[in-house]
């Protein structure tokens, strides 16, 4: 609760429960097989919201559920649940915040056959050190709650598909957690058992007051969410509100700010020298589609690298789609040409950024081949790393190159803890990298 100035009345400005800013996630950081699964993404979500992840399959938002859960450790960026990174935690506590904290329900049921629905349910509790009373009791109160108490004593082979996904959502209750996440949770169902499962889901939204954030790839279920975030190639494209729903992000800032300032705190993209090219294409792009979306942000580099003018810039907008424009009306068009135009005028920075991409068009050969060795070594190395691990690796590499360290250097750099300046490998992997390394030089990979 704070106090409102002009009303003098106690208002609650909500918080947000998650917030991740720049959040990368690569799968095979540094190997030949990398993957970037989510670029540098930022978001906030209320305490309360319902909040759908909405794309095609393979897009990036189970990558971010997970993330979220705890269960996949980002490769850059920062996460926080209720203002902390469950990343930090100690076994124990990030136990007890996926037993606490955050609930989740799969797209496969995953009840164990061998316990009946009661204990499916009171399951998490066991681990907890509930007593079977208390346990017991709670799991009824959830049964009754999702019309599925007459089942208790059966197997979950003995129940339809619709009431083995009531008994998950039940068991990810069960510890009365803040957040729900779900992952495709009616995937398996028919249409009327789906719907009432997104009916339920709706009423621990509004009733438990429990905040949600459910992926999908099916639109009929978008009416659900209070807002839906749109996941497309590793990267929210844009965040639509329901206009059917009272919506529980804040609004607003304080005082006037300029359209960069604006730019920077709704969507902060990577940047090149703090222009945001995608930050401009979201800014500009709200009420068009993503067809368009695409031909707009090429549009927008053009300009900033000054391919385009004004003129120009105003006739693609305006231009049929089909003739390769944007196909906005001349309305439409002559608002975003004026944005823009004031973007730039404010933006100190487009010499700059138009200066790095024309020097990004040179090769560094240098750098070039140690991150060819770099990634002939991790090919070699059946573990993760992380971000830091990776750049302690290529930065050992260039030393041993440049005659720095030595064969022997080389490992103990490996060998050495992270906090260190070293890669923080066990010793085993430190001398077999290491000898793989010294026969890649030897064979002089090719530069």
């Amino acid at each position: 609760m704070v106090k409102c100035q002009r009303l003098n009345v106690n208002c609650y400005i909500p918080e947000s429960i998650i917030k991740t800013v720049d959040l990368e996630v690569t799968y095979n950081l540094g190997k030949s097989n990398e993957y970037k699964a989510l670029h540098g993404e930022t978001l906030d979500i209320y305490s309360g919201e319902y909040i759908i992840l909405f794309g095609p399959s393979g897009c990036g938002k189970s990558t971010l559920l997970y993330a979220i859960l705890g269960a996949l450790p980002p490769s850059g960026g920062d996460i926080r649940i209720k203002g902390e990174n469950p990343y930090t935690y100690t076994d124990m506590e990030m136990v007890r915040f996926q037993q606490s904290t955050i609930g989740i329900i799969y797209q496969s049921f995953n009840l164990i056959p061998s316990l009946s629905v009661l204990d499916n349910v009171a399951l998490p509790m066991i681990f907890g050190g509930v007593a079977p009373a208390q346990r017991e009791k709670r799991g009824m109160q959830l049964l009754k709650q999702f019309g599925v108490a007459h089942v208790a004593n059966k197997f979950g082979s003995h129940l339809s598909g619709g009431q083995m996904q009531r008994v998950a959502v039940a068991r990810s209750l069960i510890n009365d957690p803040e957040i729900l996440l779900a992952d495709e949770p009616v995937g398996n169902l028919d249409s009327i058992s789906a719907e009432q499962v997104m009916d339920m889901l709706a009423e621990v939204n509004e009733k438990g007051r429990k905040t949600i954030v459910l992926v999908t790839h099916d639109a009929k279920y978008l009416p659900y969410a209070h807002r839906v975030f749109y996941v497309r190639d590793g990267r929210l494209e844009r965040d639509v509100p329901n206009p059917e729903k009272a919506q529980i992000k804040k609004s607003g800032g304080k005082g006037v700010v300029t359209e960069i300032e604006r730019l920077a705190r709704l969507f902060p993209y990577d940047t090149v020298d703090g222009l945001r090219v995608k930050s401009i294409m979201n800014y500009l792009s709200q009420d068009i589609t993503f067809e368009q979306i695409e031909r707009l942000e090429k549009l927008i580099t053009r300009i900033l690298q000054g391919r385009v003018d004004e003129k120009g810039f105003f006739d693609t907008l305006c231009e049929k789609f089909s003739g390769g424009g944007v196909g906005v009306s001349k309305a439409i068009a002559r608002v975003y040409t004026d944005r823009m135009k004031q973007i730039i005028e404010q933006s100190l920075d487009v010499k700059r950024y138009r200066r790095k991409l024309e020097l990004a068009d040179v090769a560094d050969e240098g750098a070039e081949f140690i991150e060819r060795l770099r990634r002939n070594v991790l090919d070699a190395y059946p573990g993760q790393i992380n971000r830091t691990q990776l750049e302690r690796l290529e930065d050992a590499i260039g030393a041993r190159l440049s005659g720095v360290l030595r064969k022997d250097g080389f490992e103990k750099r490996m060998e050495m803890p992270v906090e260190d300046g070293g890669m923080g490998i066990d010793g085993y992997w430190a001398h077999t990298l290491t000898r793989y390394l010294e026969k890649l030089i030897a064979q002089g990979i090719k530069q």
